[in-house]
């Protein structure tokens, strides 16, 4: 059984965060971030998600690692087991080793990645129902998502991403339960869109305006929804869905190609996942 009894986040404060170096098209040294206001914004964020009812838990920033602070890239987390990250740019790859720390004092096994397979956590890993969603070849490699699926024993869908602009699968497909998502179908190949339309039941697509705002980078709470503002489209849709949206804005992160799900690290397990024998 998972160790926590309620919906469990990890973040990290921004102490360090900043547009230090560019590897992502949303990056830019010469666009700095405002650090009093991505400071107000992370807090923002970390009251609204408990108000909606997570607990959060802290990791210690840490100097020199500005992107510490986007958590969800720390690995993918699997009943009381942590697949880590291999992080594809050396710029992160100082953060596995304190993700591991921490995770490990927390009481969860650490399982480092195989070879040298690119894998960023649960940015590119994402289960619907029992099945682990994959994005691959911007940050993740698909040999990395095989391996995954075979070490915990689940379906893989490896879906290529197309556009540099959604580089994680987190930006771009957003699991709302084991059988309903949030998706921008641009950012996938033709073969990912159509597996995606087969394998989820109910899918919410959103305008290429409401991606460029993060549409798709949210936190589900159950049936409430927390993601960045400029998104009244999808607001409305998930309304109409029977969930309760909650926007609160996070400009700041999206400069360094972020919004509240890469915030964030689901401890106990997303809603939409169906950990055989934990959470059916």
């Amino acid at each position: 059984m998972s160790q926590f009894s309620a919906p469990t986040i990890l973040m990290c404060p921004p102490d360090f965060y900043g547009i230090e170096y560019e590897i992502n098209p949303w990056m830019s040294r010469s666009r700095a971030s405002d650090s009093k206001l991505a400071q107000q914004q992370w807090h923002a964020l970390r009251d609204l998600l408990e108000e909606v009812g997570a607990e959060i838990r802290l990791m210690p920033p840490a100097q020199g690692l500005p992107d510490l602070v986007f958590t969800a890239n720390a690995g993918l987390v699997w009943n009381n087991t942590v697949y880590l990250s291999q992080f594809r740019h050396e710029a992160r790859q100082g953060e596995t080793p304190l993700d591991e720390a921490w995770f490990q004092s927390v009481g969860f096994e650490t399982v480092p990645m195989t070879g040298a397979w690119s894998f960023e956590g649960a940015g590119d890993a994402l289960f619907c129902g029992q099945t682990l969603f994959a994005g691959y070849l911007i940050r993740s490699d698909a040999g990395a998502m095989q391996w995954l699926a075979g070490q915990i024993g689940c379906r893989v869908i490896p879906l290529q991403l197309l556009d540099e602009h959604y580089y994680h699968l987190d930006t771009c497909f957003c699991p709302l339960s084991a059988n309903e998502a949030i998706y921008y179908p641009p950012a996938f190949d033709d073969y990912a869109q159509a597996a995606i339309s087969a394998h989820v039941e109910n899918l919410i697509p959103v305008s290429e305006s409401e991606a460029a705002r993060f549409a798709c980078n949210a936190v589900v709470i159950g049936r409430k929804v927390v993601l960045n503002t400029g998104c009244p489209e999808l607001e409305r849709d998930l309304q109409d869905r029977g969930y309760e949206p909650h926007h609160t804005e996070l400009g700041e992160f999206i400069k360094a190609g972020g919004s509240a799900k890469c915030l964030t690290l689901r401890l106990d397990g997303e809603d939409a996942a169906i950990w055989p024998g934990v959470n059916e």
